[in-house]
């Protein structure tokens, strides 16, 4: 850690991590809204809770702030969850054919749009 500091590489490190932690994320909302379609949300609320007490409870500068960053990128794949569901109704991504019948159900809805 000293290292870091002493050469004016923590900013860069935290960067690259927050780069590759969002990243991460990416092919996750796609999978979990494959396999367990919007009802796995809590999951990352849980996840996103946990980063940010971890972030609070840790005195440790790049530990607490990608604590931070996976904390907030967890809240966030709450909502890319549920926008995934949208992007698979339209065709833009692969729908779980042991899911079909809750997609054409979702079809069929009534919108308030």
């Amino acid at each position: 850690m000293e290292f870091l500091q002493d050469y004016r590489l923590l900013g860069l490190v935290i960067g690259i991590c927050t780069f590759l932690i969002i990243g991460l994320f990416h092919p996750v909302v796609v999978k979990a809204e494959y396999y367990w379609g919007t009802r796995c949300w809590w999951i990352f609320l849980v996840l996103g809770i946990g980063g940010t007490v971890g972030s609070l409870l840790t005195e440790n500068v790049l530990l607490s702030a990608l604590l931070g960053v996976f904390a907030f990128s967890s809240f966030w794949t709450i909502k890319e969850v549920f926008e995934q569901q949208e992007r698979v109704l339209k065709g833009w991504f692969p729908m779980n054919p042991r899911r079909a019948a809750h997609y054409e159900s979702l079809r069929n809805k009534p919108s308030n749009r």
